[in-house]
């Protein structure tokens, strides 16, 4: 079973096959996503072992949402040992997000 994430908007797409699911996470993201798939996989009376590619759509978008999105396809892929693609159907080692433009992070207070 072939798995596309794309967490680089405020709506998470997964598609596994052909099959597309949509979910709006707000902050729960981080919390939430890993169960998302999982579910979404048992609905199709799949498991991640049945995983036999991924691919991210790794940017631009979201800082917070690509760093995890691409966190969890990173670490499936790797558990899994299945190959991993970015959204320009390049194979890749991991995915290294690509958010655009230089993330703003604030200056230490101290």
């Amino acid at each position: 079973m072939k798995l596309y994430l794309d967490t680089s908007t405020p709506e998470t797409i997964l598609r596994l096959d052909d099959k597309e699911y949509r979910y709006a996470f707000a902050n729960d993201l981080a919390e939430k996503l890993l169960s998302f798939v999982q579910d979404k996989l048992a609905k199709n009376n799949k498991s991640f072992r049945d995983i036999t590619e991924i691919t991210f759509m790794s940017g631009p978008g979201s800082f917070t949402g690509l760093r995890i999105g691409a966190s969890i396809v990173n670490a499936l892929a790797s558990e899994l040992n299945v190959p991993l693609y970015d959204h320009h159907n390049q194979r890749q080692p991991i995915i290294i997000p690509d958010y655009g433009r230089p993330a703003n992070i604030s200056t230490p207070r101290k």
